[in-house]
């Protein structure tokens, strides 16, 4: 599944643990967006992990999926780069 992750985070240790998991999974489109393609499976892990870091009272994140259809017509104007969904990267 493609989905757009974005997050607001208070506290500036977990703002950098979170972008690190985040990281895992997906590819960073703006300071505190990331662009992520996995299973279920993987998403319901990548959600659990988040969930151990933030406080909820504090912090938001938001995961909005796109349907493959959707995930080809991105449009960019000014900076950025497209970022395949279909290319490899590798998690460390």
């Amino acid at each position: 599944m493609n989905m757009i992750a974005a997050y607001d985070i208070t506290d500036e240790k977990r703002l950098t643990r979170v972008a690190k998991v985040m990281l895992d999974y997906g590819v960073r489109v703006q300071k505190s967006i990331f662009e992520i393609t996995v299973t279920n499976t993987v998403f319901q892990e990548l959600k659990r992990r988040v969930e151990a870091i933030i406080v909820t009272e504090e912090d938001g994140v938001k995961y909005f999926p796109l349907c493959e259809q959707c995930a080809g017509t991105v449009e960019i104007i000014g900076q950025g780069q497209f970022t395949d969904p279909d290319s490899e990267y590798y998690v460390y």
